[in-house]
């Protein structure tokens, strides 16, 4: 105890000098004036920097002090900057301070002092200024040459969006120099009497190689200019992100944004660091860094991203655990093994992680661009999966993916690979219709097939084969093959009942077969025609069944005009079916469509049930019959159009519209209506309600009148055009009866006058007979021969 008595004494007793030392010092204000100021200019950076030092702290000695730094600008008095720098001071200890000028420093002169205080909480005495510096001249227009003009400042770098002064040095007369930004004229602010600074805001990127600036004398050609590189800004990288593949080497990647490289600077750098190793990268791709996995297990990884260019640093963090970032590598290898009709094999082989680690792998069959089944399946190496319930004579793909079991963090990229089913017998026969006529005298029978689906045909349908079997009386089968893709033919028959049996054939075998029946007897087929209904979705046909023992209905139509030759078409429909819905692309509104329902027997005979006809959309008629106009009187005559066939029509004609016109003043006969024409004109219209009549007597005319007269039939939807009028003049009354009584006169004179002529001879001799000469009578010959045998 003694002992450490007197060691405790001893250092106290050496202490105490050196605190009454210290606290003498710190208590001494003292005039710590800076000296040894120096300037330097940097005019690359556009910067000056400054270094001085104090000498009058002692030795050892360290102090907070502040510093008041002044800043002007073409003459001491023109103070544009003060700020006070704060930092610890040492004897002799060499000082540094920059400050950026936004006016290129080649543009003007600049003074700079500065003076000092201590600024330490040691010192409890308020501190006082301590005398300026003197000042120190910055003057870079001293290495300027002789040219009459400079443009500053130069190749100078900044970023998009940033606020530019640019300033112009003339060694002549300033009022004749005009600048430009990429050929826009642009104004700024006199500085000087030799000076002018023009201020750029918000500027953009142009081009990499930079954007021009310049500025010329307007008389004396003096030119002068510089390039102003706009850089596009430092983004902070998106979407960090790390992962491994083999648990030896970690891949991250990133979206780095905008290139922001120029014929003056580099595109941005990436580094890549690591804290709990305290290792780092430099990436040599802009997107994506690889990073060896360390030896010593470590499983946890803190990675800092940093991207830097010359203006600016990003950086952006992500701390995660290395087995949890497995992304497998893609799958290899996959082929499909014993491809059968209806099933596949599939083989696959996946790279290892690791110590033999399970990997979960997806597979998928895809048909026409759709995923139809999904599997997983878990493997070391080599994978393998039976795909069944496949259709034949089909392309698949099958694609394979890969994730680590034990923590699901990404899908491997897929490996895909196609392949066909191998085909089959076509599984469904053929759908097959018939369309019977007489030629010369014997029935002949044109077969009609549709070519089966894909899904049915189980491969491509080489020929079809068609059997006839006479139903009458025994015969030999004929048998016509048929080659693809032909899917009609004609048989000529007589009048014995025909079963007729359809295959389609592939490499395979036949399908099933479609059998039909001709019956001979075809029977009476006419029945009467009904009406159905268009819409947008189609025809909506429906029947009532006659037999109870039908196996099925089909519907047949022609998908073109009637003037056209007939595009068959036909609809099977079950026996428990009254109606459905007939729908084709190829329907047109204004055109008639027949419909044609057959009944099928349990023979597989087929029976004409019921007519039906339609319009998808019905139109108002296109074109007026052509009027024959007869029996003309004075009060009345008649029309006719017989020939009009109202079939041709685009819509189902309703009636008949008779135009009369009288001459102005005279009312409408009882019989028709006043009405008005498109054309305002006023006329006579009487409405025919019935389609069939295509007779009309117009009565009740005055005679020796004009009329004129049109008719136009007319739908649901509207009537025919508009033509020209037909004109007729009614005869008079009273003529027509003497034209009765003088035309029988007439006939009888002619008559008289026939039978006058051929009976002349005889009318003269009875009316106008011959005087006889006396001297040729016979009378005085016999006188005369008497007198001479007188004599």
């Amino acid at each position: 105890m003694a002992l450490f008595a007197v060691f405790q004494t001893t250092f106290l007793l050496a202490l105490l000098p050196l605190r009454t030392y210290k606290s003498e010092v710190l208590s001494e204000p003292l005039p710590l004036t800076p000296e040894s100021l120096k300037v330097s200019v940097n005019s690359t950076r556009q910067r000056l920097h400054l270094q001085w030092t104090v000498h009058s702290l002692a030795y050892h000695q360290e102090l907070k002090m502040v510093f008041q730094i002044q800043i002007s600008r073409f003459k001491t008095s023109n103070v544009i900057w003060v700020e006070n720098y704060r930092t610890t001071v040492k004897r002799n200890r060499v000082l540094h301070w920059s400050w950026e000028s936004k006016l290129p420093l080649e543009c003007a002169a600049h003074f700079i002092r500065m003076r000092s205080m201590v600024d330490d909480a040691r010192i409890p005495k308020p501190g006082f200024w301590s005398n300026w510096s003197s000042w120190e001249e910055a003057d870079a227009q001293n290495s300027l040459g002789h040219d009459p003009l400079f443009v500053f400042p130069k190749d100078k770098l900044v970023e998009e969006g940033s606020n530019v002064t640019i300033c112009y040095v003339s060694r002549i007369h300033q009022d004749n120099i005009s600048c430009y930004l990429e050929g826009v004229q642009i104004y700024g602010e006199r500085l000087d009497r030799s000076v002018s600074a023009f201020e750029l805001k918000n500027v953009s990127f142009i081009r990499k190689k930079g954007t021009n600036v310049f500025c010329k004398v307007d008389q004396g050609g003096a030119l002068g200019g510089i390039v102003l590189f706009v850089s596009k800004v430092l983004e902070e990288p998106k979407d960090f992100s790390c992962e491994t593949q083999d648990l030896k080497t970690l891949t991250c990647t990133w979206d780095p944004g905008s290139d922001t490289g120029l014929s003056k600077q580099p595109s941005q750098s990436y580094t890549l660091f690591e804290s709990f190793s305290g290792k780092k990268t430099l990436c040599k791709h802009r997107n994506w860094c690889n990073w060896q996995v360390a030896q010593d297990s470590q499983e946890t990884y803190n990675f800092t991203l940093v991207a830097e260019n010359y203006l600016r640093k990003r950086s952006v963090s992500i701390l995660f655990n290395l087995t949890q970032r497995v992304h497998p590598m893609t799958p290899y290898n996959l082929f499909p093994k014993n491809v059968r009709a209806t099933n596949a094999t599939m083989t696959w082989k996946v790279h290892s992680i690791g110590n033999n680690s399970t990997l979960l792998c997806r597979l998928e069959l895809l048909a026409e661009g759709k995923v139809i089944q999904q599997h997983n399946v878990s493997i070391k190496v080599n994978g393998e999966y039976l795909l069944s319930e496949l259709e034949p004579d089909t392309e698949y793909v099958a694609r394979v993916r890969c994730a680590y079991t034990n923590h699901f963090w990404k899908w491997s990229e897929l490996i895909s690979q196609k392949f066909n089913t191998a085909e089959a017998a076509p599984s469904e026969a053929p759908d097959v219709w018939r369309n019977m006529k007489m030629v010369s005298g014997h029935p002949t029978v044109s077969l009609f097939w549709k070519p089966l689906s894909k899904v049915h045909a189980n491969g491509k349908i080489l020929f079809y084969n068609v059997i006839v079997e006479n139903l009458d009386k025994p015969s030999r089968l004929e048998v016509l093959s048929i080659p693809a893709p032909a899917r009609s033919t004609e048989l000529t028959l007589d009048q014995c009942s025909y079963q007729i049996h359809v295959t389609a054939h592939n490499n395979v075998g036949p399908s099933p077969a479609s059998v039909i029946v001709i019956s001979g007897d075809p029977g009476n087929e006419e029945v009467e025609s009904g009406r159905v209904n268009g819409t947008e979705d189609g025809f909506s046909v429906s029947w009532k069944p006659q037999s109870g023992d039908a196996t099925g209905y089909v519907v047949e139509w022609c998908d073109g005009p009637q003037d056209l030759p007939c595009v068959l078409q036909w609809k099977n429909l079950g026996p428990n079916t009254t109606s459905t819905v007939i729908s084709s692309g190829a329907f047109r509104p204004g055109v008639r469509y027949n419909f044609r329902i057959y009944e099928i027997s349990a023979k597989r005979m087929a029976h004409l049930l019921e007519k039906k006809a339609g319009y998808l959309e019905e139109l108002a008629p296109s074109d007026n019959p052509q009027v024959v106009m007869s029996n003309l009187t004075s009060h009345s005559f008649t029309l006719s159009w017989k020939d009009y066939s109202t079939e041709s029509q685009p819509g189902f004609i309703q009636g008949y519209h008779v135009y009369l016109k009288p001459k102005a003043g005279e009312q409408c006969p009882p019989a028709f209506e006043k009405t008005v024409l498109p054309e305002d004109s006023v006329c006579c219209k009487h409405t025919i309600d019935n389609p069939e009549q295509k007779t009309f007597v117009v009565e009740n005319l005055q005679p020796e009148s004009i009329y004129e007269f049109f008719v136009t039939p007319y739908t649901s939807v509207g009537e025919g055009p508009l033509d020209a009028f037909t004109k007729i003049t009614t005869p008079d009354e009273y003529s027509h009866i003497l034209i009765r009584i003088i035309l029988p006169m007439i006939f009888c004179v002619l008559i008289v006058m026939i039978i006058c002529y051929l009976k002349r001879q005889w009318l003269k001799e009875k009316c106008y007979p011959d005087i006889p000469d006396p001297y040729k009578s016979s009378v005085l010959s016999l006188i005369k021969s008497k007198m001479l045998l007188k004599l």
